[in-house]
């Protein structure tokens, strides 16, 4: 399974990731490509823990029932549901923007599995490093998808 601490399907993102234009049209959705950067940012802002979140109570319910299907091999669906504070409306620099999640991304990896293992998920909860490591790879490889790239 694919994840943002294997060295390999990291680079892979990195290249897809390079290969995204200020001006790629989205397939789905409405955000622009430096909106999606900063929302994938936020995201990744949750996972290492300089955004704490709290387990919705929604998430209590349904996580349990959802979390087997996020986490699976199936990419997650377009329009997919996300957490209000994550949602970018104003105008990004895209080259900053893109900057920005590289080292979020980067400061995710250093800080490794356990330190992930410590933040919670607005809807899953407490996760492990190692499903933190896959749902952020799955979240940045659905936008990208979302890019044509």
């Amino acid at each position: 399974m694919e994840s943002l601490f294997n060295p390999a399907d990291r680079e892979a993102l990195s290249v897809r990731l390079a290969a995204l234009e200020a001006d790629t049209p989205h397939r789905w959705g409405k955000m622009n490509p430096a909106q999606m950067l900063q929302h994938c940012s936020r995201g990744l802002e949750a996972a290492t823990g300089d955004r704490p979140m709290k387990q919705l109570f929604i998430g209590k319910i349904l996580g349990p029932l959802v979390r087997r299907l996020a986490l699976g091999k199936r990419p997650m669906g377009r329009n997919s549901p996300t957490d209000p504070s994550f949602v970018v409306l104003d105008v990004r620099d895209f080259n900053a923007e893109r900057i920005r999640l590289a080292t979020i991304i980067d400061r995710f990896v250093q800080r490794g599995p356990e330190s992930a293992g410590k933040a919670t998920h607005a809807f899953f909860g407490r996760m492990s490093g190692d499903e933190w490591g896959r749902l952020m790879y799955k979240h940045l490889d659905h936008h990208l998808r979302q890019f044509g790239v």
